[in-house]
């Protein structure tokens, strides 16, 4: 939910962040599926925030505004809503186009591969602004797509840019998108590693505030409520759990599709005493301050920034070996399974119960490999450097 503010500052801001807009050269339009509160969505919202200090920045989304859409618009931004609906829609690549010419749109950059899609379709094959396609992650199952892979060839210009949010990506978009390898380069997620950097009685406050007793496991997972996240893993991950440690708690967080089905989960694991569901949280720091270690039970993964923030923090990660999730946690800094084999997932949790030192190593290495490799500061330095480049 959207903290209020006082209505005559947020006139105010939005006048200013418009006014300045209309100063900066280089139009740079965000393209995504929708605003909700998601990485692929937060990173966009990051980017365009960075990117006006320096130029024109507006968003579209293809389906819906979402609430990351909501706050953008309140502080000032242009963010425009296609209602693209089911099916491949001729008449949302017609708006896009017509958006990026009566905008005067300079750059591109979509994030996933339908925003890349209608953007190449929007500008065709040869006449339009130039594209970013940032893929942070990939659809389950994945497999090479004969159109795609044609349509790609025919609309790709030798000015449009390709990223891989990590290596496993990059290599997905090459075998199964047939994008040419010399033109995929790899620029990692990123975050403001100092969120989470250590706070005086932040981790006590937040234990108080969700009832956490000082001896308690508490077992955090933040991630959207679908299917692609296999919360159903996560709960009977923590079923074998609880039968050693009946006092551990699992936290889930994020919303999403798949919340009733893992409601009723819940109820017929005898797990409701045992698992809380905290919905979409604006928190996270405090919350990884009150967990003992984070769960990630996903089936499919880029590099999930819900990752790099808990190494960040310095929470040691249990997590399934899927997709990116190895470039960020490797073996040796993280306790990994297959995806769905809750009683992999749940031996590495009762390892890490039982042995307080071994998560205290495992934290000092993940804090050492967020701050080398996923400051937001070096995602955001690249991501300008190709902006440059391309509005030059």
């Amino acid at each position: 939910m959207v903290e209020p503010v006082d209505e005559l500052s947020d006139a105010q801001s939005g006048r200013a962040t418009a006014r300045k807009q209309r100063r900066r050269s280089g139009h740079i339009c965000q393209v995504v599926h929708g605003l909700t509160v998601g990485g692929a969505e937060r990173l966009a919202a990051t980017l365009g925030r960075f990117a006006s200090a320096r130029h024109r920045v507006s968003f579209v989304c293809l389906d819906e505004l979402g609430e990351l859409g909501g706050v953008l618009r309140h502080d000032g931004y242009r963010v425009e809503v296609l209602d693209r609906g089911a099916g491949v829609s001729l008449s949302c690549a017609r708006r896009l186009s017509r958006y990026f010419r009566d905008e005067s749109v300079d750059l591109a950059h979509a994030h996933q591969y339908t925003p890349f899609f209608y953007s190449l379709a929007a500008r065709g094959p040869r006449r339009g602004p130039p594209v970013i396609f940032t893929e942070h992650g990939r659809w389950h199952p994945d497999y090479p797509r004969r159109k795609r892979m044609l349509f790609n060839r025919i609309f790709l210009s030798k000015r449009d840019r390709l990223v891989g949010v990590g290596e496993a990506v990059r290599q997905a978009l090459i075998v199964n998108e047939g994008l040419p390898a010399q033109r995929v380069e790899v620029i990692y997620n990123g975050v403001d590693l100092s969120r989470f950097d250590f706070v005086e009685g932040r981790r006590q406050r937040a234990r108080a505030a969700l009832g956490l007793g000082p001896e308690q496991l508490a077992i955090l997972q933040v991630a959207r409520l679908d299917h692609l996240k296999d919360h159903g893993t996560a709960l009977k991950t923590m079923r074998r759990v609880v039968n050693e440690l009946p006092d551990a708690r699992l936290l889930l967080v994020g919303d999403g599709p798949e919340r009733g089905a893992i409601e009723s989960m819940i109820g017929e694991l005898n797990l409701a005493p045992q698992v809380r569901l905290l919905g979409t949280r604006h928190d996270i720091p405090e919350l990884l301050a009150a967990a003992d270690l984070f769960l990630l039970t996903s089936i499919s993964e880029g590099i999930p920034l819900t990752l790099i923030e808990a190494q960040a923090a310095g929470r040691p990660v249990v997590s399934t070996a899927v997709g990116g999730v190895a470039e960020i946690v490797p073996p040796a800094h993280a306790m990994l399974a297959p995806a769905g084999d809750d009683a992999e997932l749940a031996r590495h949790v009762l390892e890490l119960a039982r042995h307080p030192a071994q998560r205290a190593q495992m934290a000092e290495q993940g804090r050492e490999r967020a701050r080398a490799m996923f400051s937001e500061e070096q995602m955001l330095a690249s991501y300008e450097r190709m902006y440059s480049e391309l509005l030059t």
